[in-house]
């Protein structure tokens, strides 16, 4: 009798759960989104030629001219390769787990740009068959500074606090530089060749967004203000103007 007894609680127990969605299950939150294009109004400085010549690797390693990546615009004033990221954002989630990847092939630093969280794992790799320098010039973080020979193809490295965009540089080749945007929230982005970007995944609310190139640097970054809806795309674009001759 106990046991028919027992037998029909559980059976009911099942059938309650499996008429009520979301039992016991917190609400997700989706967020929202932000998205936008950014611009240059000016005249487009020319693009610089590197020169390689030093180290016969680097040079052969080119069939064409190498130009430098610190300002790149296309025929429409698009331009890639700006740091996008939210100001003061209460984040209490994980360390993405994904490994960021930053490699030194045909001696220049992949990618130019590269944005991380706090304590997020950076993959830097040596794709070339010399000696390369990897020298942070971080002024919150510990810098580091260590030699890749080429027999060493793999290093891994972090950051444990957020800071504004910093280089790294290669001591043995003084034309390669990187630039890297350290935050402790997943709520950042690097304008593509069409000069969009896009942030997923917002928690609802009102925020400073920062705009930033390698050119401008911070004295001159762009602040904007954002509302984000949750389950909606925010628009937000930005052009940098060329500072005027004083």
């Amino acid at each position: 009798m106990l046991k028919h007894l027992i037998i029909s609680i559980i059976l009911i127990q099942a059938s309650l759960f499996a008429h009520c969605d979301g039992c016991g299950t917190a609400t997700e939150h989706k967020g929202g989104s932000l998205i936008g294009n950014v611009k240059y109004d000016g005249k487009v400085p020319k693009a610089k030629m590197l020169k390689m010549d030093a180290d016969p690797v680097c040079g052969s390693s080119h069939s064409e001219k190498v130009l430098s990546e610190s300002f790149i615009v296309d025929e429409d004033m698009n331009l890639k390769n700006v740091l996008v990221w939210l100001k003061d954002v209460e984040y209490d989630g994980e360390t993405t787990k994904e490994t960021a990847v930053l490699d030194q092939k045909g001696c220049i630093y992949t990618p130019h740009v590269l944005g991380v969280m706090k304590d997020q794992k950076i993959l830097i790799k040596n794709s070339d068959a010399t000696l390369h320098n990897i020298h942070s010039m971080a002024t919150v973080n510990e810098k580091f500074n260590f030699a890749m020979p080429k027999v060493v193809k793999e290093k891994e490295a972090s950051f444990s606090k957020s800071e504004e965009p910093f280089y790294i540089k290669c001591d043995v080749h003084p034309w390669m530089k990187a630039w890297v945007l350290v935050q402790d929230h997943p709520y950042f982005a690097v304008t593509d060749e069409n000069g969009n970007f896009r942030i997923d995944d917002i928690p609802a609310g009102t925020y400073e967004v920062i705009a930033w190139q390698e050119k401008f640097k911070m004295k001159r970054s762009i602040n904007k203000t954002v509302t984000i809806a949750d389950s909606k795309e925010t628009t937000q674009d930005f052009t940098f103007v060329k500072p005027s001759k004083k």
